[in-house]
């Protein structure tokens, strides 16, 4: 009887691995399920990947269409001729000429107190300001003088993303 219950007992240590007891139950192995963790891996890693291979279509869509938005700016600055950036419209500068052919405007005033806080503001900002002044009254408060109006665009747009410059600022055309 001891002899009978040591070998039974040998025999079940031998084959009572737990995958052996799971094919028995009718249930997957060990490596069965690994294999299915794998799968689901390689699903959730493929999910991931095309969520990330869409976000940078958008990304690329936008590049291009605010390339493509600042490439009309530039030529639509560029063949303003005649239209409110030139200070002719205005009734030209009442002040001597300017030193840069493009500035920024950052602000328009009739009474030069208002143009003179603008100027302060901007001067404590950081940025050299000058009051331009017009022959039909204007008081105008321009900031970051350049001869390259691509450079002149990108730093509106820096001074816009900072909140130096309020959205109806301009671009001045010094002809």
């Amino acid at each position: 009887m001891k002899r009978t219950l040591l070998i039974a007992l040998a025999l079940v240590t031998l084959v009572s691995s737990c995958d052996f007891v799971r094919t028995l139950a009718g249930r997957p192995t060990s490596a069965q399920l690994e294999e299915i963790r794998k799968q689901r891996m390689a699903a959730e890693e493929a999910r991931h990947q095309a969520t990330l291979d869409s976000m940078e279509v958008v990304k690329k869509h936008l590049a291009d269409s605010l390339e493509k938005r600042e490439a009309f700016l530039l030529d639509s600055l560029t063949q303003a001729k005649g239209t409110i950036l030139n200070p002719s419209k205005m009734g030209g500068l009442y002040t001597t000429k300017l030193e840069a052919k493009y500035c920024i405007v950052v602000g328009a005033f009739r009474m030069r107190a208002n143009a003179e806080r603008k100027l302060k503001e901007c001067n404590n900002a950081g940025y050299t300001a000058t009051i331009i002044s017009f022959r039909n009254g204007l008081l105008a408060v321009a900031v970051c003088p350049s001869n390259s109006l691509s450079e002149t665009l990108a730093t509106l747009k820096k001074l816009r993303g900072q909140g130096v410059c309020p959205p109806d600022s301009w671009i001045l055309i010094n002809e």
